[in-house]
């Protein structure tokens, strides 16, 4: 199912007034353990798989990509990314993570932001990317955390008082489709486990490189307060995997 909520003008309107989406990536808290986990971007041709605003897009020309193909499901998301960056090495694309088809070995690095939980079959997404790289390409992304996505709610458990006692999770090995409350909408994403992760990338033919389910660094506390939640339970999994060789 390829929903598109984001270009809902009350749920677009609402998104934008996130932090994250007007403060870009010095606002988005798992940024730098994302940046991190990427390769040397200079002269890489880079694939960016539910771009948004375009903040990976440009931060990857910042670094020296080559180019850099861009792709949402939202019209409204990259128009908005279309107004933000005057770069003809950026192509912007509309079309679904779900469809995308592309010659064998015409990436270095494949990126993705906080998308491939909105998508059915990540199984065959992972082959998909690993037929797009060249050997020895990258695959980075980032995900809402399985432990964060078992339960619809994806709240917490609240005492008489108010007080946060814990997190649920329950339905984890459950996995398919979920109807999240998210900014005052339905939304619909996809819980799998971190199993599943991590089988459907080996199974496509990667390997994997680096993990990370993000616990907050003091830097990040320092900045963000809010943030100690994350000590409580994950809310990101980041994931870099490679393409050591053919399937």
């Amino acid at each position: 199912m390829k929903e598109n909520k984001y270009d809902d003008p009350e749920f677009f309107d609402r998104y934008s007034r996130m932090p994250r989406s007007q403060g870009g990536l010095d606002a988005a808290g798992e940024w730098p353990a994302l940046r991190a986990m990427l390769p040397p971007l200079d002269g890489k041709r880079v694939l960016d798989l539910g771009c948004g605003y375009g903040w990976h897009a440009r931060y990857a020309r910042e670094q020296g990509a080559a180019s850099v193909l861009a792709i949402d499901l939202s019209e409204k998301m990259l128009e908005r990314a279309r107004e933000l960056t005057d770069d003809p090495a950026i192509d912007f694309r509309r079309g679904a993570i779900e469809d995308i088809a592309f010659l064998p070995g015409e990436f270095d690095v494949v990126l993705s932001s906080l998308a491939f939980h909105y998508v059915g079959d990540f199984a065959a997404a992972a082959v998909k990317v690993h037929d797009a790289l060249a050997d020895g390409g990258s695959f980075v992304f980032s995900v809402e955390h399985p432990i964060f996505t078992a339960l619809p709610a994806q709240d917490w458990q609240y005492g008489t008082n108010g007080e946060k006692l814990h997190w649920p999770v329950d339905r984890y090995h459950d996995q398919g489709l979920r109807s999240a409350r998210f900014l005052g909408s339905d939304v619909i994403k996809y819980h799998r486990t971190v199993s599943t992760y991590l089988n459907a990338l080996l199974a496509a033919g990667f390997s994997i490189r680096q993990l990370s389910e993000l616990a907050p660094t003091a830097e990040m506390l320092e900045r963000n307060p809010a943030w100690a939640e994350e000590a409580r339970r994950p809310m990101f999994f980041l994931i870099a995997a490679d393409k050591t060789g053919r399937r």
